[in-house]
């Protein structure tokens, strides 16, 4: 067996894991930041919790393999990817973007929220757009 390949393959199902939990986790903010009723938020911050919780060991592991893969191509490869370094910086962005999902679940968890629904709409669109960005540069590889 190809071992990049699996290495690949290990990559891209930790990605897709640790998006689809990122993808809904702004969502229920978006739901906690309109709910009114007690039980509600209480269930919220239950589901909130255990999800960022699930997820950041996929986010973890999507590193880990990103830095294996590129281990593997070598860094004379990676010094020469401009296309990668752009992709590292938009990736840095999502880790940012996942460690202050940590600081509103905080927020929630105290009843110290102060944004709106609205608010997290488009917070939750942020990741989409990277996402579509990282996407593009992997599979284009441009030359710039």
């Amino acid at each position: 067996m190809n071992t990049l390949l699996l290495i690949k393959a290990l990559h891209i199902f930790f990605m897709v894991a640790w998006f689809a939990g990122i993808f809904y986790l702004p969502r229920l903010f978006v739901y906690h930041a309109m709910t009114e009723e007690r039980s509600n938020s209480a269930m919220l911050k239950i589901m909130e919790r255990r999800l960022l919780f699930f997820v950041t060991p996929f986010a973890v592991l999507t590193g880990v393999f990103g830095f294996a893969l590129m281990h593997m191509y070598g860094m004379e490869w990676v010094r020469l990817s401009i296309w990668l370094h752009i992709k590292l910086k938009l990736v840095l962005l999502l880790y940012i973007y996942h460690g202050y999902c940590f600081k509103l679940l905080a927020d929630f968890k105290h009843d110290r929220n102060k944004r709106s629904d609205r608010f997290y709409r488009i917070f939750n669109e942020l990741p989409v757009l990277i996402l579509l960005a990282i996407v593009i540069l992997a599979v284009m590889k441009p030359s710039f």
